[in-house]
């Protein structure tokens, strides 16, 4: 087949390595952003930085986590003194990268299996500072507090619909074209935000159905797309390589 044609829905300041994956593996990649991150200093972030020297724990879900405490608290994450678990490799790089030494990084990189390794390791009776965007859901908090956990919860950053659409509707548009092979999503607002720009949700999924390959991160972006009744697969090991290697293995009917 021709150079396939692979549409990114993530933000855009996470894109590039995605862009990368694409054309490293033979395709073309089309960024539209269906979502938008916003880095802030939010009053219970304030608050979490306050009590760092309550921390036995603290939880990064996200790279934007670390840039919004840097953005924001630059003295912060070089000063802490606790424990650090991370969801997700990039995560943790990003916070290697600062002088961070990460000391538990879940298999399965979703708040579920961040749990399960709590769970497994005993770790009750802790303070854990969770800075994260307010739209996350609730899952983390609650089964930390169920393990017997104080939990200080902080909004970092806010996840936004984002800001321009057109690059989105323009991409609706290639692919009612048929000029789109596969769409990917790396979180469940990148499905939810990608159909409400859309006019005709029942149209834009029955094309995905019939024209395009949908591949998401992993099952939580997963039950999104099933509630739109969208075909779909995801990988064994939620990462956005492992996501474009099993795209262009299916493209390539492997």
């Amino acid at each position: 087949m021709s150079k396939p044609v692979v549409a990114i829905t993530r933000p855009k300041d996470r894109a590039k390595k995605a862009c990368e994956i694409v054309e490293k593996l033979g395709g073309e990649a089309i960024l539209a952003p269906t979502l938008d991150l916003k880095p802030v200093n939010t009053e219970s972030l304030k608050d979490l930085v306050s009590r760092k020297d309550e921390l036995d724990w603290i939880v990064f879900t996200s790279p934007t986590t670390i840039v919004s405490l840097n953005q924001f608290y630059p003295d912060f994450i070089e000063s802490l003194d606790c424990n650090l678990a991370v969801i997700g490799n990039k995560t943790g790089k990003l916070a290697e990268e600062n002088g961070l030494n990460v000391d538990l990084v879940p298999e399965d990189f979703t708040a579920e299996g961040l749990l399960e390794e709590f769970k497994k390791q005993g770790i009750t009776d802790k303070t854990i500072g969770i800075p994260r965007t307010a739209s996350a859901r609730p899952t983390l908090p609650e089964g930390l507090k169920e393990l017997g956990n104080r939990v200080i919860l902080a909004e970092a950053y806010k996840s936004l619909f984002p800001m321009n659409d057109e690059k989105v509707k323009e991409l609706i548009l290639k692919i009612e074209n048929h000029e789109i092979d596969a769409i990917t999503f790396t979180s469940p607002l990148t499905v939810e935000n990608f159909f409400e720009i859309s006019d005709d949700k029942e149209k834009l999924a029955e094309i995905l159905n019939e024209n395009l390959l949908t591949v998401c991160i992993g099952p939580i972006t997963a039950k999104v797309l099933e509630k739109y009744n969208i075909a779909h697969i995801y990988p064994d090991t939620y990462t956005v390589q492992d996501m474009m290697e099993l795209l262009f293995k299916h493209l390539q009917g492997e």
